[in-house]
């Protein structure tokens, strides 16, 4: 077989379990080495060192499959790591029909992702070793899943930098455009065809369920209370009571109110209403996935309690914020207090300008809600692009910690491995401080179980997910 012998002065990386060898690293190559073929990699003294696949026309030249000799990667080798990868998932997953199978470099199969839905596997070949053995890979899926469709989603840019087109289509079996899975006891109508990625995010299950703690307890701010009623049997029974000393009848009036900002498939929305929220916004810039979150809260029975809106969130999240803002001025102005007059007269250069409150406000928003939850999509999927993306991050948590209600939680991601978990936090930290906030972290969480992370291989560390509690500075 072929080498590939590693630089004197490169970084231990390898020997610390990263299973990639870029293409600065290489001293030479000894052999004629196929492009997706497998080599061996040494270190300078030609110590052997791991096995990987080659490929000439990537910056990532090796990537490592064995720590141990590999002759072949036929379809006994992935039959033998899927069988690994599925105990994983049974192991910390007991019972779920939905979730990801094989998460590449993490569970030792580089450049190779396959999701479960039920029995449709959805499959993404990224890199051209993997590509190359597309039939053993199937074949040794079948032999350990027993799917009832297989269906590949390589419409991914990653392949162009590996020299390959961008493809998809049935590799195996019947494939339902629309598949029918479950996720901590809710029902998904998974769209495997044209949803995002393989249709499904998978990577915040554990961090949906997170989210229940914050949804009950909100009755109280509008004078709800717990009382004891004589019913008309003549026993107590203990029911809710407004201020008026009516019973109220409304089952979820202990819930919160959620806004959802880039929704998708409403995964989070579908969370929150199981978890007891009065009133849920859900909203996407994406008509098709507001549809598909339609149907996803109607399955499950939640439709009168959410609105979808579709926007975009930057959008939204200031319009809501100016209205606010305006709603506050023009309640200041019409109050009369000193301080009002004071702002007003350095506004308009010593004199006083009265807002009429009797016309109809000028922004349209204005709204706030007791949890404010933003998930969105990779903002920097570059280093030149973190700048900007740190501009995107602080925009849209300064604005939705302002929609918070006093006392409420911000609930926020970034899926950008470039915008590292410090960087994530300081821009969060400034956008607290020019909304006039104190945050207090009270959950911070990585993906799920079913993306196990290598220690020292920090590309894999990419999801940050933080629920934090809004008070304000005053």
């Amino acid at each position: 077989m072929a080498s590939v012998i590693l630089e004197r002065n490169r970084k231990k990386r390898l020997e610390q379990g990263h299973p990639w060898v870029y293409a600065g690293e290489v001293a030479s190559v000894e052999g004629n080495p196929e492009a997706g073929g497998l080599v061996d990699v040494l270190n300078h003294q030609g110590r052997f060192l791991a096995v990987g696949y080659y490929n000439p026309a990537s910056q990532i030249r090796v990537r490592i499959v064995s720590q141990g000799p590999l002759a072949i990667m036929d379809t006994a080798f992935f039959a033998e790591r899927f069988t690994n990868c599925l105990q994983h998932r049974e192991r910390f997953l007991p019972g779920a029909d939905a979730y990801r199978l094989v998460y590449g470099e993490a569970d030792f199969l580089p450049g190779l992702i396959v999701d479960r839905f039920g029995d449709i596997l959805v499959v993404q070949l990224l890199t051209l070793g993997m590509d190359k053995r597309r039939a053993e890979i199937v074949e040794a899926l079948v032999q350990v899943m027993a799917p009832r469709g297989i269906y590949e989603r390589s419409d991914v840019s990653v392949r162009e930098l590996e020299g390959m087109e961008q493809t998809t289509g049935v590799l195996y079996g019947e494939c339902p455009r629309h598949v029918t899975v479950s996720e901590n006891g809710l029902k998904l109508v998974v769209d495997i065809e044209e949803g995002q990625k393989t249709g499904y995010f998978f990577d915040q299950r554990e961090n949906r369920a997170s989210i229940a703690p914050l949804m009950k307890g909100w009755g109280g701010r509008s004078g709800i209370t717990l009382q004891e009623i004589e019913a008309e049997d003549g026993s107590l029974q203990t029911l809710p009571v407004n201020k008026s000393g009516k019973h109220v009848t409304f089952p979820y009036w202990d819930g919160a109110t959620v806004l959802e900002c880039f929704s998708h498939t409403g995964s989070f929305t579908l969370h929150a209403c199981k978890y007891g929220a009065k009133k849920v916004t859900c909203l996407d810039v994406s008509a098709h996935a507001i549809e598909s979150a339609k149907v996803n809260v109607e399955l499950n029975g939640f439709s009168d309690r959410v609105e979808f809106v579709v926007d975009d969130a930057f959008a939204y999240l200031r319009n809501q914020v100016k209205g606010l803002e305006e709603r506050s001025e023009r309640a200041t102005i019409a109050s009369g207090t000193e301080s009002t007059v004071a702002s007003t007269n350095a506004k308009s250069g010593g004199k006083t300008a009265k807002t009429d409150t009797s016309k109809p406000m000028t922004a349209g928003g204005g709204k706030t809600w007791d949890v404010v939850i933003l998930d969105p999509p990779a903002f920097a999927k570059t280093k030149s692009a973190v700048a900007g993306a740190c501009r995107g991050y602080k925009d849209i948590n300064l604005h939705g910690m302002k929609l918070v209600n006093e006392g409420g939680y911000l609930v926020t991601a970034s899926c950008s491995y470039h915008m590292q978990p410090d960087l994530f936090l300081e821009t969060i930290a400034d956008a607290a401080k020019d909304a006039g906030k104190v945050l207090r972290l009270v959950e911070w969480r990585a993906a799920g179980k079913d993306h196990p992370q290598i220690l020292g291989v920090n590309e894999g560390h990419y999801l940050k997910f933080a629920i934090f509690e809004v008070r304000s500075k005053k």
